[in-house]
């Protein structure tokens, strides 16, 4: 199973467990004879079918227990507390994406400000051993130097999404500090794999080719000027995760905050040949989008780049995974599971 002192002991609840990240962590931490409170409120911002399928193979195991909340719902999340008495908190509930926040502002207030702070408050009732809680690499905003480090000011966000992220930090440093909880950060880098999201870039144009649909590249179709993202594969999140989660702290009250990004940002038509080729090799004919090229979207940020060394100092571990070979079991489970070959 690789890097793991994991406490088995210990009960873990994770948030937004019928997730991408949610379900992949809870699976490796079951695998690890861990006990799992898994909880969800199963939203439709995406297909639903995928969130009850990553649930499915965590339900089997009688070591995974569900509930159905939101944890917007302090009442109900205080009652989850106190029945459970979770030892580690990951909170991985959120609203996500960044275009969407343009348009839905409530419910990221709801879900990410209102929710974490609903988190925040439990752990405070019902004293945890470590609160661990998604960031994101939107924090860093349009920051021009690159890699992007955890010391660098975050203090220009280009989307509400991002401002709720930064805002979580903040409560989480106000929270750690005032009550001795011990808190971690991760700011992810653009995560992709199998049971992703449907709502990014690379399913989005996967799912459109196998529509017959033109994928909108938001890059002005400058290829000199091009785009960069971290792209990071989500078993390396996972392992980073767990990483996080072995690694008790020796200060009394910490509060950290880590990058988990493959600090190997590639650009957006560089990630986009690589799926073509992945998806040629998926379904043994040649695949060619067709593209149309527009403006970059209000929200978005020219490059993502994540300085990984305070990870590795911290939990001796740095991403690995190539695009080329991630995009590929991406597009292998695709064809698979959506039977398109």
């Amino acid at each position: 199973m690789g890097y793991s002192s994991l406490y088995i002991d210990k009960k873990y609840l994770v948030t937004g467990a019928a997730g991408f990240i949610g379900a992949g962590l809870s699976k490796r931490l079951l695998e690890e004879g861990c006990q799992v409170i898994g909880i969800d409120n199963i939203n439709d911002y995406y297909d639903t079918n995928l969130k009850h399928e990553r649930l499915k193979g965590l339900i089997s195991n009688e070591k995974f227990t569900f509930v159905k909340a939101d944890i917007s719902d302090k009442v109900l999340l205080m009652d989850i507390f106190n029945e459970y008495k979770p030892n580690v908190v990951v909170n991985l509930a959120a609203q996500a994406g960044v275009r969407y926040s343009i348009d839905n502002p409530d419910v990221y207030i709801q879900s990410n400000v209102i929710g974490f702070f609903n988190i925040l408050e439990a752990c405070r009732a019902y004293p945890v051993d470590h609160l661990v809680y998604a960031s994101s690499s939107s924090v860093y905003g349009s920051n021009k130097k690159v890699p992007f480090e955890e010391s660098d000011a975050v203090d220009h966000p280009e989307s509400l999404y991002a401002a709720t992220k930064k805002s979580n930090e903040l409560m989480a440093q106000t929270y750690s500090h005032l009550y001795n909880i011990p808190a971690t950060g991760l700011r992810f880098f653009t995560v992709y794999g199998p049971m992703g999201r449907p709502d990014m870039a690379y399913f989005g144009f996967t799912q459109k080719y196998f529509n017959g649909e033109s994928i909108k590249i938001f890059n002005n179709g400058d290829f000199h000027n091009d785009l960069y993202r971290d792209f990071t594969y989500i078993d390396d999140i996972v392992e980073g995760v767990v990483r996080i989660l072995s690694n008790e702290s020796k200060d009394p009250v910490p509060h950290k905050i880590y990058n988990i990004g493959n600090n190997n940002p590639e650009k957006l038509m560089v990630f986009i040949e690589t799926l073509e080729k992945c998806l040629s090799r998926s379904l043994g004919r040649e695949v060619v989008f067709k593209k149309i090229f527009e403006p970059i979207k209000p929200g978005d940020v020219p490059a993502t780049y994540a300085s990984t060394e305070r990870l590795q100092e911290a939990v001796g571990f740095k991403p690995t995974t190539s695009i080329e070979k991630g995009l590929q079991k991406f597009t292998d489970w695709y064809v698979n599971y959506y039977d398109v070959k």
